[in-house]
């Protein structure tokens, strides 16, 4: 057992020698490899992080929220980030539906969590599984970025512009299928890897256009590669695009007053109404669903859900409004999950299988 300091989490992932009896450990933060960031003082020989500096930037905002808003964090070496690398993040060659889904991006993080090898875990919102392990709590989530999704490509401006047979990389099938279902002429190819890798491949023309998040372009200063921003009529975002969020295990009462400081309740309702969508429908890596929450300009929830097949030849749409309040905009979530559920028929799902 190693003891621990008063002050907040570690970010943890990769193994660590145990504390010497006696002396306590610095809070860690963790964070998932490639994509989320715990916050901490990095390591001074630490550089398991090189090939995800997304989950970097993610950590490094998270430290500094943290340090800002609890003064005893700010004193040096309060907080050290850990890299974990997943399972999701080394299996590049492979659509994730093929290696387990999404939740090969947090397995790692969460066992770390709960074994205490590191107190905090930053995530992307639209990474984690609609069901958290047990002994696990999300107090907290960002202030959410942009949600859009940037296009990016060297000879067209637009989707539409692309010639027919032009080939557009995306590892999301919910992009896939908007894609396809909006310009049937264009081929989509899977196409994974870190915004880094993605962006030389595109310039490499391994294919001509590609889409990313903007939030990650933005978190990493790499907005400028944005040939354009795709509206949410054209293109509707990931549940959670944009949004980060913090775990703890669910006892550490000291953890989760840090993290709940820094919560922001918008996002979180927000999140929590895509999220209970997607539960509705089971979603998974097979699955194209979106689906976007946000407050108004009357100050109410306005929620649209998109439900497609892979080849984009069927898809399901709804909208919807209510109070911009936790229960309401659970239910509202639901009801939307529901909805299309049953417009798209047992068989829909089956034939995902």
């Amino acid at each position: 057992m190693h003891h621990r300091a008063p002050l907040p989490a570690r970010l943890a992932d990769l193994p660590r020698a145990p504390a010497a009896a006696g002396v306590p450990r610095r809070a860690r933060c963790r964070r998932r490899g490639g994509r989320c960031a715990g916050q901490g003082l990095p390591h001074p020989d630490w550089d398991a992080w090189k090939d995800s500096p997304l989950a970097l930037a993610q950590a490094h905002e998270t430290r500094e929220k943290l340090k800002a808003a609890h003064s005893e964090l700010a004193e040096e070496g309060a907080i050290e980030i850990v890299i974990i690398k997943t399972t999701g993040d080394m299996i590049l060659d492979k659509p994730l539906a093929d290696i387990g889904g999404k939740g090969l991006f947090t397995k790692e993080i969460d066992d770390a969590l709960l074994q205490g090898r590191i107190d905090i875990a930053v995530h992307s919102m639209k990474d984690v599984p609609t069901y958290l392990p047990e002994g696990t709590i999300l107090p907290c989530n960002l202030p959410r970025e942009d949600v859009r999704d940037a296009f990016i490509c060297l000879t067209a401006n637009s989707l539409a512009e692309l010639p027919a047979g032009s080939v557009v990389g995306s590892a999301s099938l919910r992009r896939q299928s908007q894609i396809l279902y909006r310009y049937p002429s264009l081929k989509v190819v899977n196409f994974r890897g870190n915004v880094q890798t993605r962006l030389r491949k595109l310039k490499e023309g391994d294919v001509s256009a590609t889409l990313l998040a903007l939030a990650g372009l933005r978190r990493l200063n790499m907005a400028e590669n944005a040939t354009a921003v795709l509206s949410v009529e054209e293109m509707l975002p990931a549940v959670a695009q944009g949004a980060i969020g913090i775990a703890c295990r669910s006892n550490d009462d000291k953890m989760m007053e840090y993290l709940s400081s820094l919560n922001h309740e918008d996002t979180r309702l927000a999140v929590a109404c895509e999220r209970e969508f997607l539960a509705v429908l089971d979603g998974n890596c097979r699955t194209p669903i979106a689906a976007y929450a946000y407050r108004d300009k009357d100050g109410n929830c306005s929620f649209r859900g998109l439900l497609a097949s892979p080849d984009g030849s069927k898809v399901f749409e709804t909208t919807r409004s209510g109070p911009y309040s936790f229960d309401d905009m659970v239910e509202l979530g639901k009801d939307a999950g529901h909805e299309l559920k049953a417009k798209a028929g047992p068989g829909f799902f089956d034939s995902l299988q």
